[in-house]
């Protein structure tokens, strides 16, 4: 099992240091990935319900130079309330730029306000993203003009660069849909289960959905430290048995993340 974190990205007033700090502690503590938020325009203000201060593509472009080896993904982005074809451009760059170090991570979004804010269409968000996905597999592929599909076809245009060996993209999501959706377009699933065998239950609908595919199973939870850290590494070390091949972690707060992460790590170490 990989362990990843969600880096906390909630606070106007945390610094870019900050960020830039826990991201490089994270790859010395041989955690392999970590994720940022996405919201563009919340009805609220950007705490624990709404995340993603730093834009997530823009701040890993600026982790991926200070890091070597951690991969750097969105967990997630909403993908209805961006162009796909600037969205297919920005991510192919960032994967030039990294050595191959990003991955997409992408949802429908769940914030009817933020899409109205935005003057973007809720009720369709599945149905766009699905699309979404179709066009950056085809541009992420060398798929060539003309490109014809319910949304966003093209009859002419040239797409560069074109991501050697293509881009890692993930789904998050728990529902039905989520699944088929990773199922058909990710190479890896993120899901927020309430337990080890919720989690086992939605990985094998995921493997039936997927057929030949090879989807990995992955996992996001959190802990801001209020519970022993003995407790939260057993607690992944279930989900690890229950199939998670993956385990990302939120340590909430952005003050304490840093300790918590080495705790974490250390508790894991000794098991």
């Amino acid at each position: 099992m990989e362990l990843e974190v969600v880096l906390p990205d909630e606070s106007p007033t945390m610094s870019v240091s900050t960020l830039v700090d826990l991201a490089r502690a994270a790859e010395d503590l041989g955690y392999t990935c970590a994720w940022l938020p996405d919201h563009v325009l919340p009805p609220g203000e950007y705490g624990a319900t709404f995340g993603g201060v730093y834009e997530p593509l823009v701040t890993i472009g600026h982790l991926a130079a200070v890091t070597e080896r951690l991969r750097l993904g969105t967990s997630v982005l909403v993908a209805p309330l961006r162009n796909p074809f600037v969205l297919a451009k920005q991510v192919a760059t960032l994967h030039r730029l990294s050595a191959g170090r990003v991955v997409l991570g992408v949802g429908v979004g769940w914030s009817e306000q933020e899409f109205d804010a935005v003057g973007a269409v809720f009720r369709d968000r599945g149905a766009i993203t699905d699309d979404v996905l179709a066009l950056l597999r085809h541009l992420f592929d060398a798929g060539s003009a003309p490109y014809q599909a319910r949304r966003f076809s093209y009859q002419h245009g040239v797409f560069a660069p074109v991501p050697e060996g293509g881009v890692a993209i993930m789904v998050g999501g728990n529902s039905d849909a989520a699944l088929r959706r990773a199922a058909k377009y990710a190479d890896i699933w993120q899901g927020i289960p309430a337990s080890p065998a919720a989690f086992a239950e939605r990985a094998h609908r995921l493997a039936d959905l997927a057929g030949d595919r090879d989807v990995v199973a992955a996992l996001r939870l959190g802990w801001d430290g209020a519970a022993p850290v003995e407790q939260i590494a057993a607690e992944v070390a279930a989900y690890a048995d229950a199939g998670a091949e993956r385990v990302a972690v939120h340590f909430g707060d952005w003050v304490g993340t840093r300790e918590r992460l080495e705790d974490l790590a250390g508790a894991l170490a000794r098991r």
